[in-house]
């Protein structure tokens, strides 16, 4: 079954109620961003969370020292880089690692790059944003490209079109954020619509 990656998760009630209705993954975003968090407050919605939910760190050109604090102080279980981090800098990290691809609209296959880590996460490109643009790209490329690697799709993925996007790419699992929002905020009923939209592909 597709995993699930609920992300941009800024309150206790948002991150329990994706946890209680089958999230795998909940992403909170440390670096510059409208859905940036401090340490302190996602290490206190971490503890509140149950432990069949892993949590992940969403960081842009940072340091590894640096996110390996946060992650050890705030008891993340993966980092997710969205910057040019260059992978000399994260091969070595003790935790495992998401590293993002970003696809503009006129990528071939053979413009795809796989940098070395855990697993890979495909965004859509967007000339100010790092991530998290809620816009979808082209994923014939990927359906193309026979990727071996465990990944994230993320990029403007909703209710109305992650069925058509898991049969296309089959992915490791699907990332959202903008698209179980109203107004910016976290929509639970969204969240839990989404959700069993993704455990409806089986």
């Amino acid at each position: 079954m597709t995993k699930i990656k609920i992300c941009g998760i800024m309150t206790k009630e948002h991150g329990i109620a994706a946890a209680n209705a089958g999230a795998d993954y909940l992403g909170f975003v440390f670096a510059k961003s409208k859905r940036q968090l401090s340490p302190k407050t996602a290490k206190e919605i971490i503890a509140a969370l149950p432990s069949t939910v892993k949590t992940v760190g969403v960081f842009v050109d940072d340091s590894m020292e640096n996110m390996v604090d946060i992650a050890t102080y705030c008891g993340l279980d993966l980092l997710q880089l969205h910057g040019s981090e260059q992978s000399i800098s994260y091969v070595s990290s003790p935790f495992p690692i998401v590293k993002s691809v970003s696809i503009k609209s006129d990528v071939t296959v053979d413009d795809l790059t796989f940098p070395p880590c855990d697993y890979l996460l495909f965004d859509t490109w967007h000339k100010k944003m790092a991530g998290g643009c809620g816009q979808v790209f082209n994923w014939s490329v990927l359906q193309a490209a026979g990727i071996q690697r465990p990944f994230f799709l993320a990029g403007g993925l909703s209710v109305e079109n992650v069925k058509e996007a898991i049969e296309l790419t089959q992915p490791y699992a699907v990332d959202v954020s903008s698209g179980v929002e109203t107004d910016g905020v976290k929509d639970i009923e969204k969240i839990r619509t989404f959700i069993q939209r993704v455990k409806e592909c089986l």
